[in-house]
């Protein structure tokens, strides 16, 4: 499985959020891998309305319905039709702990699956306890790496961190710097279910092509 990532970029902003979803669905189709959109909380609706991919949004609050102005609600992301939400990524941390304990609490509530970020092994380990669907394990300084990525520079953690998730019985998907095919072999070898994308299909002059390479290395 592929996660990608839109972050704000222009590419997957709005009108050409829906654009590229579009294109993530046809390569979804082809290649019968699963990839996951992962929008901002204002595309939700819309690319759910074109797409029939499980849709993602890429943040909520540990709120609930009150008086909290600018937060992203998870009520209101999946009532939009938000299947998940990343919590915790090194663009968008939470500063305490129990910040991310109550937004993974209220996601799982209100029926969200949830992708918790980990930049290292330590925090990795405290955030098995919060039992996500999925936790990620993703060096903050390799994310949007255009020169090496996890795969290729921090194998051995890679390993250790299956062994930890693998423990906790919950799937790990590994991303920074992700590009390459080598890059998901070596992910997939070591003992993850799948990565984690942004920059290079995002920002791809040709998203389409760059995708159906890059999912080679799931064959």
């Amino acid at each position: 499985m592929v996660f990608i990532n839109f972050k704000t970029y222009e590419q997957g902003t709005g009108v050409n959020a829906l654009s590229l979803a579009e294109i993530l669905e046809e390569v979804a189709h082809v290649t019968q891998i699963k990839i996951i959109p992962v929008v901002q909380a204002g595309d939700v609706k819309e690319v759910t309305e074109v797409s029939t991919l499980e849709i993602w949004v890429q943040h909520v609050d540990p709120v609930e319905f009150g008086a909290h102005t600018g937060s992203v609600l998870a009520e209101a992301a999946q009532e939009d039709g938000a299947a998940g939400t990343f919590l915790n990524h090194s663009e968008h941390k939470f500063t305490e702990f129990e910040d991310l304990e109550g937004a993974s609490s209220h996601a799982r509530e209100v029926g969200l699956k949830t992708l918790i970020f980990a930049a290292n092994l330590n925090e990795l380990e405290k955030i098995l306890p919060l039992k996500p669907t999925y936790a990620a394990y993703e060096p903050p300084e390799l994310v949007g790496s255009t020169k090496t990525s996890v795969a290729e520079s921090k194998p051995d953690v890679i390993s250790k961190a299956y062994e930890i998730t693998r423990a906790r019985d919950i799937p790990l998907i590994v991303g920074a710097g992700v590009k390459s095919q080598e890059d998901i072999r070596t992910s997939l070898r070591l003992g993850a279910v799948g990565v984690a994308v942004a920059s290079d299909i995002v920002k791809a002059q040709d998203p389409k092509k760059e995708l159906l390479e890059l999912l080679q290395g799931f064959v």
